[in-house]
């Protein structure tokens, strides 16, 4: 009789042992999500939305540890690690055409004519392929997309038509696809570092340059250029993406957590984009800058077979496509 009061009391000891130590495991559970943006920049404020969802969704079971300013490792860095089973998650775009050709489609130049044309792609059965491939040639899962800003051509003149860019000097990225394409449009661009443009439109070496509205902004463009002209010549996305060897060690319901706070964190970056790019247009007026109409139709139609020449064949007939959807 002594003895069973004893054996219950060591069963329940043991049964408590038991649950701090699942929940201690289970609470051990922390992913790192490194990325280049700034604390300001939406992506970081996304970024800690997704670790604060993710641990409400598991209990505080998966804790999300987020590294802005690359201060755990450069874009492809990441990837690699990623790959190798050091990182678990980032941020990225078309740097995963490295390896999956058809992430090139996130960057075309004129192949969506606005963002909802882009988010039905991206959201649709192209999106989807896209998917796949870097799932199986990056081993990195994209689990949701963020829109961003679309470059738009800054100058010193207005340019509304294609008369109006012809023999225009304008600094490009040194990307062959770029350089191509505004060639084709009649302008005469030049690659060119970042870091040497606002110097070399101050001292008249070139006229123009192309990039989002919040680059304009924190270049201070504005100190040297009178006019946004919306091109919006390219629009584009950007995946949130974890490791597929991190993915495969959580269970299914973790991977459904992953996937709702992933969910989630879309439609609260998207809210902050559209809020944020109609506040640079704002500041950029408040500091001088005209934004003009242009042309975007004539400009589409001129581009395209300088787009069509430098896409690779795997992804030539999906741009097609889009080039002739409405």
């Amino acid at each position: 009789m002594t003895f069973a009061p004893i054996a219950k009391s060591i069963a329940a000891g043991m049964a408590a042992v038991m649950m701090m130590t699942g929940s201690a495991l289970a609470a051990d559970v922390t992913l790192k999500l490194g990325h280049l943006a700034n604390e300001e920049n939406i992506w970081h404020k996304a970024s800690l939305k997704f670790a604060e969802e993710l641990k409400a969704l598991t209990d505080g079971r998966i804790e999300v540890e987020v590294y802005p300013n690359e201060s755990l490792g450069k874009e492809m860095d990441l990837i690699n690690g990623m790959q190798l089973g050091t990182a678990d998650m980032t941020i990225t775009g078309e740097s995963l055409q490295n390896w999956a050709p058809m992430a090139s489609l996130l960057a075309v130049p004129y192949a969506y004519k606005s963002l909802e044309h882009m988010d039905a792609v991206a959201g649709g059965e192209i999106g989807d392929k896209i998917k796949a491939q870097i799932i199986e040639k990056a081993q990195v899962r994209p689990i949701a997309y963020f829109a961003r800003g679309p470059r738009d051509l800054t100058s010193n003149r207005p340019i509304k038509t294609l008369d109006d860019l012809q023999g225009l000097k304008m600094r490009v990225p040194n990307v062959p696809l770029f350089v191509d394409v505004w060639k084709a449009l009649g302008a005469s661009p030049t690659p060119m570092a970042f870091s040497e443009v606002f110097t070399s439109l101050q001292n008249g070496t070139i006229d123009a340059q192309e990039n989002p509205l919040a680059l304009i902004k924190s270049a201070n463009f504005n100190e040297v250029q009178k006019y946004v002209n919306k091109t919006e010549h390219v629009r584009s996305w950007i995946y949130l993406v974890i490791s597929e060897l991190t993915w495969n060690k959580l269970s299914e319901a973790d991977q459904a957590a992953v996937m709702e706070a992933a969910k989630r964190t879309q439609a609260y970056e998207r809210d902050l984009f559209l809020a944020d790019e109609k506040q640079l247009v704002s500041e950029l007026e408040e500091k001088g800058m005209t934004f003009v109409d242009v042309d975007r139709a004539a400009f589409a139609a001129k581009a395209k077979d300088a787009v069509l020449a430098n896409v690779n064949d795997e992804i030539k007939p999906i741009v097609e496509t889009l080039f002739a959807s409405e």
